[in-house]
């Protein structure tokens, strides 16, 4: 399994409407289609992390390979009003938001 950990800002009272926004994508066969297994969205102060598993290491390609279907880029609009960079001096795309892992472990 591969995961990722994207960081961003949100505010506190935004994490409804942002589960609503990926509760709706989540039904519908996107992310099967970028091998999302597991999807899980956090808040802490002020911060939001989204951590996607995937089955397979390919998920960032997969990704990569949905960002111009119209579902993408519908829910990637809808979740400006509630996310924002963490750094956005430095933001390009969701890749300059990802965590970098340092350490596993597994039973």
């Amino acid at each position: 399994m591969h995961s990722t950990l994207i960081v961003a800002r949100m505010a506190p009272e935004s994490a409804t409407d942002v589960a609503g926004l990926f509760g709706a994508f989540d039904r519908t066969d996107m992310p099967g289609r970028m091998g999302t297994r597991r999807r899980q969205l956090f808040a802490y102060r002020g911060l939001y992390f989204h951590l996607q598993d995937f089955d397979a290491d390919d998920g960032a390609g997969r990704i990569e390979d949905a960002k111009s279907d119209p579902r993408f880029v519908a829910i990637s609009q809808d979740l400006k009003p509630y996310i924002e960079a963490y750094d956005p001096a430095t933001w390009r795309s969701p890749a300059d938001a990802m965590a970098r892992r340092f350490y596993t472990w597994e039973a």
